[in-house]
């Protein structure tokens, strides 16, 4: 475990990135040399890690947020993988947002097993203890009205991840001193938001990125039910629509991983039940077979050749043992004719997947041929110059139209590689 834990400790003292390359960034070597440590799929997940906080080169002038941790949560049972205090960052609205909220939950990747997960809790995806005392506001969370237009002086809030589950569970393992609070966590969080002035809203959005995008989802009727009727209430997942796909080897390693997390951490009561009257736990924490019965309006923002899936979910070193998709994987350009072809397959499965979701005027769609993750949050994929655009809207632009009804917006790329507007990421 100690070479996992150094291994931490370096790559973020040493990772450069430059108009979204990943220099020097070995993971298939890593996961090789440390397989009997933890495995590719039950890491904390490096690529939500760097895509979460390091990818986009931040503007010198980035608003710097305080963390405030939730004291009254331990009482609740409302914590941390390690037990210490969940927290948030918040910074308040101003002008005509100031009784507007929007609430960002962090990504993070998930735990499977009591192995993995007591390796999490000794990272910031495991415990407060480890959480950076200041993050930066950029993209859908920033201050300025050129960077953000629709939501700059909203009341804007990033929850901290700190459950491994999405902040879905509700269990724990004395014996390994784990805690799966993520429900828990989830409800003292919104409570104290909502004693902070959230109560009063007169507009809201849930949004998140990554496993924070899938919470999003798994949240948004419940966060519609904390207000009044009368407030503007929707939901926003930003690379969040992890599907149920078949790896390059002909497995299911995404769901073989998803099913350790929902059996480990409780999921089944937090499950919504119009999926497991019908479905197995585990196809109940798949977006898939969730998105059609939301009845809040919910707006899906995802690459459809989602990094992360190609990754993690795709090509994992199980799947793909001998290395063939090493290059692909790291670089779309590498990618050979098949492989294109097998991707083009999952792009093909993303689109049917949503295509009843899309049927309905309340929900969007922006759905772009690019190989990226998470786009919300990063200010050169929101809104910038040069950034991703479908129908010469940038994604930005489309939410806004979408949450304030001036558009009905269902934006689906050309397939790969017809859109010259991705900002693709690339790893070396």
């Amino acid at each position: 475990m100690g070479r996992v834990l150094e291994f931490w400790a370096v790559i973020f003292s040493v990772l450069i990135l430059r108009n979204c390359v990943v220099e020097s960034f070995e993971f298939d070597e890593f996961f090789r040399k440390n397989r009997t440590d933890v495995s590719f799929l039950e890491s904390v997940s490096i690529l939500e890690s760097v895509y979460g906080m390091s990818v986009s080169a931040l503007p010198s002038n980035a608003l710097m947020v305080g963390l405030t941790l939730v004291h009254g949560a331990a009482a609740k049972g409302a914590v941390c993988l390690d037990g210490t205090l969940p927290g948030y960052h918040l910074h308040h609205g101003f002008g005509a947002g100031v009784n507007s909220w929007l609430i960002q939950l962090e990504g993070g990747g998930w735990c499977n097993s009591i192995r993995s997960c007591v390796y999490r809790k000794k990272t910031h995806r495991g415990s407060s203890t480890y959480f950076e005392r200041q993050l930066p506001f950029t993209g859908i969370l920033s201050n300025r009205a050129e960077e953000n237009p629709d939501f700059f002086n909203w009341n804007r809030v990033k929850i901290r991840y700190c459950d491994g589950g999405s902040f879905a569970g509700d269990a724990e393992n004395k014996a390994a001193g784990l805690q799966f609070r993520g429900q828990r966590i989830w409800l003292a969080v919104i409570e104290e938001l909502m004693s902070k002035g959230m109560h009063n809203a007169h507009q809201a959005l849930l949004s998140g990125c990554s496993a924070g995008g899938l919470a999003s989802i798994l949240h948004c009727d419940e966060f519609r039910n904390f207000f009044p009727r009368n407030t503007k209430v929707k939901c926003l997942s930003d690379g969040g629509l992890f599907m149920d796909a078949v790896d390059v080897s002909g497995g299911h390693a995404i769901r073989n991983f998803f099913a350790g997390v929902v059996r480990l951490q409780g999921f089944h009561q937090n499950l919504p039940s119009s999926c497991t009257n019908q479905r197995d736990p585990t196809s109940c924490f798949f977006p898939q077979n969730l998105i059609a019965n939301i009845k809040t309006p919910l707006f899906i923002l995802n690459a459809a050749y989602d990094s992360w899936q190609v990754q993690e979910s795709l090509a994992p070193p199980t799947a793909d043992p001998h290395g063939n998709w090493r290059g692909c994987k790291m670089n779309n350009e590498l990618c050979s004719t098949s492989q294109i072809q097998f991707l083009q397959g999952f792009r093909y499965h993303m689109l049917n997947a949503v295509k009843g979701f899309s049927s309905s005027p309340r929900n969007g769609l922006f759905i772009n041929s690019c190989f990226a993750h998470c786009q919300s949050e990063r200010q050169d994929t929101w809104l910038a110059d040069g950034s991703p655009v479908i129908g010469n809207k940038a994604i930005a632009i489309a939410v806004g139209n979408w949450y304030f009804d001036r558009a009905n917006v269902k934006a689906i790329d050309c397939a790969y590689p017809c859109d010259k507007t991705c900002h693709n990421l690339v790893f070396r």
